[in-house]
């Protein structure tokens, strides 16, 4: 595997996809003055379809690195200075095929963002994931990422009930 950056040019626009599996899920919800945060065993695996652009329009000035196995891209990850703040927002990482998932290559991706925003100044970095892909939590916690927000009606009216709410989280750097 080889790890390359991708011309904004060629992938800009570029849809891909994937899809998130999961046994259990994160849930948040009101308690007394605050929010009870716990893991929570899915009755049934959650199997969620992921479809999406590559360096998406809204993102400022982003650069993106791919893993390669040959000419084959086999996973992404970009990112960008959020200059207003000085924290380096991870908008995507992905390993496309289930099966190369836990075999190095989110790590080496995740390696070389986070250089990218070292290199940047960023005082620390920062993604979104959503309370359903337990695999992705406890890949960044494990990658020395923390909880830092969440919006349990990002998505729609019902995030809780369906389990799909925005957890964000940081590193500091």
């Amino acid at each position: 595997m080889t790890i390359r950056q991708l011309g904004y040019d060629e992938y800009n626009g570029k849809r891909y996809k994937a899809e998130v599996r999961s046994n259990k899920y994160l849930s948040i919800e009101p308690a007394d003055d605050g929010f009870s945060v716990e893991w929570i065993e899915a009755d049934n695996e959650i199997v969620e379809p992921l479809e999406d652009d590559m360096l998406s329009e809204w993102l400022d000035n982003p650069v993106a690195y791919g893993a390669f196995e040959g000419d084959v891209l086999i996973g992404f990850v970009e990112g960008f200075l959020e200059a207003w703040n000085n924290r380096y927002r991870i908008s995507n990482i992905c390993v496309f095929d289930v099966g190369l998932r836990s075999q190095g290559v989110g790590t080496a991706l995740l390696e070389t963002i986070l250089k990218v925003a070292v290199d940047s100044g960023a005082r620390m970095a920062v993604l979104e994931t959503q309370s359903y892909n337990s695999k992705a939590i406890l890949f960044y916690k494990k990658n020395g990422f923390e909880l830092i927000g969440f919006d349990r009606y990002a998505y729609s009216n019902e995030g809780p009930e369906e389990h799909n709410m925005r957890i964000e989280m940081g590193k500091r750097l």
